[in-house]
């Protein structure tokens, strides 16, 4: 029966190491570099509009931003990462590109959006529009189309008289929207396009006339460009020093502890693992700032095992049996780990919610971190020590670090 727990342990640790082993090169692998670490630029625009535009709003920064991604898609980029920050800014962080002048020469290009007849000569541009004036309609059979507003009713109206029976194309940049057909003039400056749209189709089309008819101009704010070379050389520095660290902490915990030294060595190696397969799941960016809060949430995990194991050792001192030491210094400990757990998990979410860039990266690996080392760190390693002691195969105080000598009578 004492062995059969023996064998459980075993059978665990073997299967996750086993897991861990197997799955590891393809984490590694997909997980997402930041430009520091994979080389590339980051750029901190300023939306203004173009002379005799409209104010920014947030909806037309918003809508700036999605266009951004889609020329970066068009360019072949991967994952371009692209946010906006207070009423007027747009960063634009992309990794691995080594043609950054190129990249940003078509990033900052105003946005265009023409209306064309079938000769490609230019009727309507987005200033004949008005702001925020493209809308979502049904018909009768509950299709979707597209309702627009111009400044100029009069200029419309002629336009449409000329093309009756062609196309008048839309188009947003270089690329061609829709090609709806002209059937009649259309006075009043309104409009509908209609035309085989899904919802979905029908809505992004909106959106585009509508950022069009917004035209907004980036001006570079701030840029920072990291070479490929020097950002490999800083992860495999980083990488090192950490995997130097987290070495030294586990011989030192074997040297300490010595049993729960071992298990406590055995969650740390899982806990790096399952905020790998976090990182994964969630499509993260890791970072520098990503890294150090990696590395700094490996000594976090530590720290917990710690308190643990040395409440534990005191229950031991007091004279208990192991299992009755095991659980009293669980019990006792858990409190203290959830205090500063919930502490640091609180200091990063504002962290969080205040910064941007680089220390929301930190501040989102530190709670992930701090999550998956409440699951491993503490449950994992109670869960695994309780095997041992069970298996009546580790009953020496010494095994846990406390000698004979040290042991009070009660």
């Amino acid at each position: 029966m004492f062995g059969k727990r023996l064998i459980a342990f075993l059978a665990i640790v073997v299967i996750m190491f086993g897991v861990i082993a197997w799955t590891s090169p393809s984490l590694v692998k997909n997980v997402r570099l930041g430009l520091d670490l994979k080389g590339g630029f980051e750029v901190l625009y300023e939306a203004v509009p173009l002379e005799g535009g409209e104010a920014v709003t947030p909806e037309s920064l918003k809508e700036t931003a999605r266009n951004l991604e889609e020329r970066a898609d068009a360019l072949g980029i991967a994952e371009p990462e692209i946010t906006t920050e207070g009423a007027n800014r747009i960063r634009v962080k992309i990794a691995g590109v080594t043609t950054e002048e190129e990249v940003k020469q078509v990033l900052a290009k105003p946005i265009n959006l023409t209306f064309r007849d079938p000769e490609g000569k230019i009727r309507l541009d987005g200033r004949d529009f008005v702001p925020d004036g493209a809308g979502i309609g049904y018909d009768e059979l509950n299709k979707p189309f597209v309702t627009i507003k111009l400044k100029d009713g009069k200029k419309f109206e002629d336009i449409t008289r000329e093309l009756i029976g062609q196309y008048l194309a839309i188009w947003l940049d270089e690329e061609e929207l829709s090609r709806p057909m002209v059937s009649s003039a259309i006075p009043g400056g309104s409009a509908t396009i209609t035309g085989d749209y899904t919802t979905d189709e029908a809505k992004d089309l909106r959106d585009k006339i509508n950022l069009g008819a917004l035209p907004l101009q980036l001006n570079e704010k701030y840029t920072q460009s990291v070479g490929a070379k020097l950002g490999q050389e800083s992860l495999q520095d980083t990488v090192t020093a950490g995997l130097i660290g987290t070495a030294i902490i586990l011989v030192f915990l074997v040297i300490l502890f010595r049993i729960p030294g071992v298990v406590a060595g055995i969650t740390v190696i899982t806990y790096t693992w399952l905020l790998v397969v976090v990182f994964n799941l969630m499509n993260a960016t890791l970072t520098l700032p990503g890294i150090a809060a990696f590395v700094l949430g490996i000594g976090m995990a530590v720290d917990a095992n710690i308190i643990m194991y040395e409440r534990i050792k005191e229950e031991i001192r007091s004279g208990k049996s192991l299992l009755s030491s095991l659980k009293a210094g669980s019990k006792n400990s858990f409190r203290t780990i959830m205090d500063a757990n919930i502490t640091n998990i609180i200091a990063s979410a504002v962290l969080y919610y205040i910064g941007n860039g680089a220390i929301r990266g930190f501040a989102l690996t530190m709670i992930f971190s701090i999550l998956v080392s409440m699951l491993t760190n503490i449950f994992l390693s109670r869960f695994l020590i309780m095997l041992l002691i069970k298996s009546n195969m580790f009953t020496k105080p010494s095994y846990y670090g406390v000698k004979e000598a040290e042991i009070r009578e009660l």
